[in-house]
């Protein structure tokens, strides 16, 4: 069977490892032993060889296919309907659930194939991959069990299906329930029926529990639901490292090359990320991801904070191409790590200070931050202030200019005015004034470099440098730099909705850069566009804007990083964590409140 890959895609994982199930059951993404690792099943990226890295259920004579979730969880369905009628259901998940004091989430893959209606014939198609695609893994089998030899990561797949038939992709009649576990390569232990359901039912009641403690707004309750879990998935949970996405090198738009390597932990994404899931008070994501940020701060000494690193805070993440994968419907390269890494972002040092400022205020973490962790803070506090009115690569990571972006000036100017917070609330006042001080002299400098006069009165400018415009102008909102009722930020919002609104959608910026001229919308943008609406007083107009963009969510409920302006389509890698913070925010700012209904 060979399928066009699109990103109609079910994301399972642990905060371990991650999965994505295409709309036919296949298992078509998956790294490990981690989320930035080999992706043994990679024939999202794999070009016509849609038949190698990839595990699949392939029912005889099929003619439709269903999916859901399990409700409020990552636990995926998919029921398959043969044209007699007959019928599988398969469920995929990964576990996660405490065992012996500890939460066990295993580099494993889980599939349970159920007999539904009638008498199903179904062949298995389970071909992982070595080496990013250069040759599918070698084989061994046992009586219950075939050994996949995948380097250094060795698999195992234990299950009571017929291993013989599994082996060689035979059809077979399934007439009992099957149990398929792919993971580490060591004995399974213990009853695999048996085991495997209870790993279901205690994954089951994980997710649902921790759902069960999120406040979530009035309205749209599922699609937040969704977004949630999801974003919690591209936490790696040994570290606290939150990836933009589960995938690398998804094109922006088709055929442009803009194909980067999204597995990794950007400070940027990340304080999205965990602001989002802050407000639905999701605090175990904050406090895992200030763990990670305590431990970059500290490796860095004072220094430059880079823009990114990987899960495990590495610094060095070279760029490369695996020539061997074509690369998403045969759109190559595909790439891996990020040449961002050794880029100048100075925007990410308020990205390190507003989510560790809440640590000092916020009683219901189990670590409050303390004065040794005001200190450190102030030297990524001293970066921002030395770093304000240097030119850097911007938020858009330009690769072959620098400017002096004004998101990255009004980053600053937050770093060093939450600093302010913190130290008053510390009773250090002398501090206080130091950075209030600083917070000031950083205002003067954005009101008096970035303002351009038109003659529309004039607007915030994308840089000190030029008058171009970009939709990072609408977050002076986000970052109480300017109210919505300041003249200054109603006249810069005009001019970037006319400059860059395309219908329903929204421009990154218009003017070419690197490789060319923007030819997709980028989905965050239009939820800041959604979010500027709203709190300029045109709410109906947002609702409706949100209603439209949820309605190009994939069937799963969510986003990638780009969107087809004209047609709809979806772009970029997936999913994005960038555009599930959009819907959590939105649907918290547009929604009713919980007193309406009460």
């Amino acid at each position: 069977m060979t399928m066009q890959p699109s990103l109609e895609l079910w994301p399972i994982g642990n905060c371990q490892v991650t999965g994505l199930i295409d709309a036919e059951a296949g298992l078509v993404w998956g790294c490990v032993p981690r989320v930035d690792g080999d992706p043994v099943f990679c024939a999202l990226v794999n070009g016509d060889r849609q038949d190698s890295g990839v595990w699949r259920f392939e029912l005889e004579e099929q003619v439709s296919a269903s999916q859901h979730y399990v409700r409020n969880t990552p636990i995926l369905v998919t029921r398959l309907e043969a044209k007699d009628g007959s019928a599988v259901e398969i469920t995929d998940f990964c576990p996660r659930f405490e065992r012996s004091g500890r939460m066990y989430r295993p580099v494993a893959f889980v599939r349970v194939v159920r007999p539904v209606a009638g008498a199903p014939r179904l062949r298995v198609r389970l071909r992982p991959m070595h080496g990013y695609g250069q040759r599918e893994a070698p084989t061994t089998a046992g009586t219950n069990h075939v050994r996949f030899l995948t380097g250094d990561h060795s698999l195992r797949l234990s299950t009571d299906a017929p291993v013989g038939t599994v082996l060689e992709g035979r059809a077979y009649r399934v007439e009992s329930d099957q149990h398929f576990f792919f993971g580490p390569d060591e004995p399974f232990s213990g009853n695999i029926r048996a085991e495997v359901r209870q790993m279901e039912e205690q994954t089951r009641k994980y997710w649902q529990l921790w759902v069960r403690s999120l406040a979530t707004p009035f309205e749209w309750q599922d699609e937040v639901i969704r977004c949630a879990i999801t974003l919690k998935l591209c936490q790696h949970e040994e570290t606290g490292a939150i990836v933009a996405a589960l995938t690398t090198s998804i094109p922006e738009a088709p055929g442009s090359e803009r194909n980067w390597d999204y597995r990794y932990c950007w400070i940027r994404d990340s304080y999205y990320t965990v602001q989002a899931l802050n407000r639905l008070g999701a605090l175990d994501v904050l406090e895992k991801y200030l763990a990670y940020l305590r431990n970059i701060v500290d490796d860095s000494r004072g220094g430059q904070i880079q823009p990114l690193y990987s899960v495990m805070g590495e610094t060095q993440l070279t760029e490369s191409i695996a020539d061997q994968l074509a690369g998403y419907r045969g759109m190559g390269p595909v790439r891996i790590g990020n040449a961002a890494y050794h880029q100048v972002q100075h925007d990410c040092y308020g990205q390190i200070v507003l989510p560790t400022a809440q640590a000092f205020f916020d009683r219901r973490l189990l670590r409050m931050a303390d004065e040794r962790d005001f200190a450190s803070l102030e030297e990524v506090g001293e970066m921002a202030w030395a770093m304000h009115d240097q030119p850097d690569a911007g938020l858009w990571e330009f690769r072959t200019r620098q400017e002096v972006h004004t998101y990255s000036a009004a980053m600053s100017w937050a770093a060093c005015d939450r600093l302010a917070n913190v130290a008053r609330h510390l009773g250090k006042g002398d501090r206080a004034a130091l950075w209030t001080q600083r917070a000031d002299a950083i205002r003067e400098t954005i009101d008096r470099e970035a303002w351009v006069e038109d003659d529309e009165g004039g607007h915030y400018g994308a840089s000190f440098e030029s008058d171009y415009l970009d939709a990072s102008l609408l977050q002076l909102l986000e970052l109480r730099f300017c109210e919505p009722d300041d003249a200054r930020f109603r006249s810069t919002f005009t001019a970037v909705e006319a400059a860059l609104r395309r219908g329903e959608h929204m421009l990154r910026y218009a003017k070419e850069d690197d490789f060319g001229a923007p030819e997709t919308a980028f989905n965050i943008c239009t939820f800041w566009l959604i979010d500027a609406l709203a709190r300029s007083g045109r709410k109906d107009e947002a609702r409706a804007l949100f209603t439209t963009m949820l309605g190009h969510t994939t069937a799963s409920g969510l986003l990638s990083e780009d969107m087809d302006f004209e047609t709809g389509e979806l772009w970029g890698n997936f999913p994005q964590t960038y555009s599930l913070v959009g819907v959590i925010n939105c649907a918290g700012l547009l929604s009713k409140s919980w007193s309406a209904v009460r």
